[in-house]
């Protein structure tokens, strides 16, 4: 089963490429070395909901001084209980949730190489689940001007995914394709300071439906009083854009620093939403830095989002043949409540620790947390989860 986790560390398809979108903006070694990183995680929603364990390698070397490689892959165990979309059978009662299990691969391979004054990144991502499977690419240039006090960042990424429930009874393969655009600036302001803005704008095409969510409706227009349940309908493409700004700022006297960001974020599904993130990096000795961190995140709901379709007057298109699901046309309707009017706060704590310059270990933990705020949409179909995380890099 598709898994549609509210986490981010290690997320599917698209967040891979926009990780090699970014990953030239990191600085270079001045000496050739190789590293490999190892990570496990466990995301652990509480209730006994979703559970995720994912085991994470990352290859980096540098081939010379001006060239770099990276490959990454990393294996997904999911299973676990979801909310449906379905409203409870009485006011009061738990949301239903249905079983999830999957497994998920997914690799992704970055080659950079320094020119004179521009720094080209390509990339290559693909992911597999039993019913998704994601292929992409990126390109990406960092600029340099002004001394290399002043960096433009441009780039773009494309995904082309390929959506497969035999379960649901699909008889076809549901495309979708994703292309993404950004342009950005960084800007050096002391030696302890630089700031950070850019744009991206994003276009999907495609089945954008979850086909594991459903609406639940009496249907009046064809059998009054009978309860159905219907998949949800999402529009067949969203247009998407996004404003981030970023600041960095070193504190020598006491040996720590400062990352700070803003993100703005619409599409033309109608949701909005604004997300403020503090990093704290602070030094203790020559061999451990702690980084304490919090994530706020607030969006609002999209058009389409109803938890009581009857109250809300929507007719569903009655599709009797469940392979049929997610038409794509109007009119649309999902019951999905991670596209409610919500808001949800991460706590993190992470401990690097260099045993020796070739061995380092590191050691993290958050809390995650989301609450619904339009006081229709139950509290317990929003997730709470604890993520523990352990690592370990040798570079040589």
């Amino acid at each position: 089963m598709r898994r549609h986790s509210t986490r981010e560390f290690f997320a599917p398809g698209r967040s891979l490429l926009l990780a090699t979108l970014l990953s030239a903006c990191g600085p270079r070694a001045a000496r050739a070395e190789t590293s490999l990183a190892l990570k496990n995680q466990s995301w652990q929603e509480a209730d006994q909901r979703v559970r995720v364990d994912s085991q994470y390698a990352q290859l980096e070397s540098d081939l010379s001084t001006t060239t770099h490689v990276s490959a990454m892959g990393l294996i997904d165990a999911i299973a676990g209980a979801t909310p449906t979309g379905e409203k409870p059978a009485a006011p009061g009662d738990p949301v239903p949730t249905a079983h999830m299990q999957d497994r998920r691969k997914a690799w992704d391979f970055t080659l950079a190489h320094q020119f004179t004054r521009v720094n080209v990144t390509v990339g290559f991502a693909n992911s597999r689940e039993s019913d998704y499977v994601s292929n992409g690419w990126s390109l990406n240039t960092v600029t340099d001007f002004n001394e290399k006090n002043t960096s433009l960042l441009m780039g773009y990424g494309r995904t082309d995914d390929r959506i497969n429930e035999e379960k649901l009874g699909w008889t076809v393969k549901r495309p979708k394709t994703g292309d993404d655009f950004l342009l950005g600036v960084i800007q050096l302001l002391d030696a302890n300071t630089s700031v950070t803005a850019n744009v991206s704008v994003g276009l999907s095409r495609g089945f954008m439906s979850d086909p594991y969510k459903i609406v639940s409706t009496t249907r009046l227009d064809l059998d009054p009083g009978f309860y159905y349940t219907v998949p949800e309908n999402r529009p067949r493409r969203k247009d998407k854009v996004s404003l981030f700004a970023g600041l960095n700022h070193s504190f020598e006297r006491v040996h720590g620093a400062i990352d700070a960001s803003y993100r703005y974020y619409h599409d033309t599904f109608g949701i909005n939403s604004h997300t403020v993130t503090l990093l704290w990096l602070q030094k203790l000795g020559d061999h451990v830095v702690l980084q304490p961190s919090i994530r706020y995140y607030r969006q609002s709901a999209a058009d389409f989002y109803y938890f009581d379709l009857d109250r809300a007057g929507i007719v569903t298109t009655y599709e009797p043949v469940l392979g049929e699901t997610g038409t794509g046309q109007a009119p649309f309707y999902s019951s999905d409540y991670r596209l409610s009017y919500m808001q949800s706060l991460d706590l993190g704590l992470k401990m690097v620790w260099t045993v020796r310059p070739w061995l380092a270990l590191d050691a993290a933990y958050n809390r995650y947390s989301a609450r619904g705020l339009d006081h229709v949409t139950p509290q317990d179909a929003f997730c709470r989860a604890n993520t523990i995380t352990l690592g370990v890099k040798f570079t040589y």
